[in-house]
């Protein structure tokens, strides 16, 4: 087996330099939080308004603030996940330049594309959530009032909804990530993940029904369907994988018997 691109550090070495990336890291999601709360404090970005978009159509006021720190908590909350997304890049070179002198050259191939594709995958699940679950689902849940009560939401138990819908359908993406993670660390086979399509289905319809209304079938379709045809990607990147994962074994195999 090839050995590790990096020549070994002492133990404290390795801690001073994990002390300074973590400090650069600090640095950089104070400074992503800072900037964030700024601009959301000022109203340069609207973020109440943002959340509040899915709903306006149902809605014959604005949303109701039953306690004075309702409206700062959602800011604050904004800011630090705002803050975080900026400094992301800064947290993923900083870990990445911390464990890449401990990789082999093929581990590196595959961490990056999957880190890229991590991101992606988890952004077009929020924006699905954002523009598409949420306003099917507020369309299904208004659907119930009647003349004898209306719906009055209060903007934290709203906001909290929006959020924590988008943040599960965003970790929901997530399964192609996970499962080509597994494949090559040779833990999952495309041939298992194949045989069993039919209770991947199953499983897809159960997770979509936890996170979505269980009695709106739109709602459910709509990740139901995304989930599934992420399974069969899955499948495939497995199968991509297993394969190269194979011939290098097969090589470094051949290389002992020379």
């Amino acid at each position: 087996m090839a050995a590790p691109t990096h020549s070994e550090m002492p133990f404290l070495d390795h801690l001073e330099e994990l002390r300074w990336r973590l400090f650069r890291i600090a640095i950089a999601v104070a400074l992503g939080v800072g900037v964030a709360f700024a601009l959301l404090v000022t109203q340069k970005i609207d973020v109440i308004g943002l959340l509040a978009r899915p709903v306006q159509p149902f809605l014959n006021r604005k949303l109701m603030v039953t306690h004075p720190s309702d409206l700062f908590d959602i800011v604050m909350d904004a800011s630090i996940a705002i803050g975080l997304i900026a400094a992301s890049p800064v947290i993923v070179w900083q870990i990445w330049g911390f464990l890449s002198p401990a990789l082999y050259k093929h581990e590196k191939k595959v961490v990056i594309p999957t880190l890229v594709g991590a991101a992606l995958l988890f952004l077009c699940g929020m924006a699905l959530a954002y523009f598409f679950v949420l306003p099917v689902t507020l369309q299904f849940f208004y659907s119930f009032q009647s003349n004898s009560a209306e719906i009055t939401p209060t903007v934290h138990e709203y906001a909290g909804f929006v959020m924590a819908m988008c943040l599960a359908f965003g970790a929901i993406f997530e399964l192609p990530i996970v499962i080509v993670l597994l494949s090559a660390l040779g833990l999952v086979k495309y041939q298992f993940l194949a045989k069993y399509r039919r209770h991947a289905f199953v499983g897809c319809i159960i997770a979509a029904a936890l996170i979505t209304p269980g009695q709106d079938p739109t709602s459910l379709f709509a990740l139901t369907a995304p989930l599934y045809f992420l399974y069969e990607i899955s499948i495939i990147l497995s199968r991509l994988i297993s394969k190269r994962r194979e011939r290098r074994i097969a090589a470094q195999d051949a290389l002992e018997l020379a």
